[in-house]
């Protein structure tokens, strides 16, 4: 049997958490960047990196067992489709198991009202209507090769180095409110649980949406690491007075509770941080005891 091998594009956060993982089982892991800078970061951690688009990499397709693509889209397309489509089609039900990273983001504005896998789409955004079109297109390769697709919408992401601790020591946080606000979000660990899960219990075609059980106010959260750090809470400001980027701004576009029903029934995920509160203090204790991502 050839070793286990996951090749993953655009090998960011998520991606490494579930690669430590699979490194500890002895899987072979190779993740692409676009730097040779950002390529050394990945080789300290123990997996196998390539800059790519640069290199060429059917080598590394026939050897791959499994794929995970979590590199963004834009406005045109999504660029592992465009650079190196033909060849993942060539090769497509020969891996075991494929996986790509979209966002909760494809389903809109949803008022505060619940959304679960087999809601209708509606973005909102410009990001959002990005993915699902990336999504789509994904879809279309299933659909045309047999290529084991599953789909992963991933809420607000957080986790070592991606908290608002410092921001809230700096003094710079604030508690934006904007009334009947809601975010859902998830622990980076519990995102590589859920992959996990899905590589030992594939289903080609599954969708599923990764967030924790409780969506909550942005400010709730804010205001919960200022009294776990002990400090004052952050000024409370308005949304429409709220100086923002546009980018940041446009989270707020949008509102909605995801349910995660799925991967607790079907893939059996017990969430480490079911919510903020568990994982802000795992944070803080991990940020304490000096751990790094």
């Amino acid at each position: 049997m050839p070793r286990e091998t996951l090749l993953s594009f655009g090998h960011g956060y998520s991606a490494r958490a579930l690669a430590r993982r699979l490194l500890a089982r002895g899987w072979r892991v190779v993740g692409t960047t676009r730097s040779e800078e950002k390529a050394q970061e990945i080789r300290r951690t123990g997996a196998e990196a390539v800059v790519w688009p640069g290199v060429e990499l059917d080598g590394l397709l026939d050897e791959a067992t499994h794929l995970l693509i979590s590199a963004g889209p834009d406005a045109a397309g999504d660029p592992v489709l465009n650079a190196a489509g033909k060849a993942i089609r060539a090769r497509a039900s020969d891996f075991a198991w494929a996986g790509y990273l979209s966002t909760t983001g494809v389903y809109g504005d949803r008022a505060g009202g619940w959304v679960e896998e087999g809601s209708d789409c509606q973005p909102s955004t410009r990001r959002g209507r990005w993915r699902l079109e990336a999504e789509q297109a994904w879809q279309r390769l299933q659909a045309e090769a047999a290529l084991p697709l599953h789909i992963f919408r991933l809420a607000g992401i957080y986790g070592p180095g991606r908290g608002p601790f410092a921001k809230v020591r700096a003094g710079t946080a604030r508690r934006i409110i904007k009334p009947g606000q809601v975010f859902s979000r998830i622990h980076v660990e519990d995102i590589a649980s859920v992959l996990e899960a899905s590589i030992a219990r594939p289903r080609p075609g599954a969708t599923y949406n990764v967030c924790d059980d409780e969506a909550a106010p942005p400010e709730d959260v804010i205001a919960h690491a200022a009294r776990l750090l002990g400090l004052p809470l952050p000024e409370a400001v308005d949304f429409d007075a709220a100086e923002m980027t546009p980018m940041a701004r446009s989270f707020y576009a949008e509102s909605k509770r995801v349910s995660n029903r799925l991967i607790r029934e079907e893939l059996g995920v017990a969430l480490a941080y079911p919510t903020y509160r568990e994982g802000l203090a795992a944070l803080l204790a991990q940020e304490r005891a000096g751990f790094h991502a």
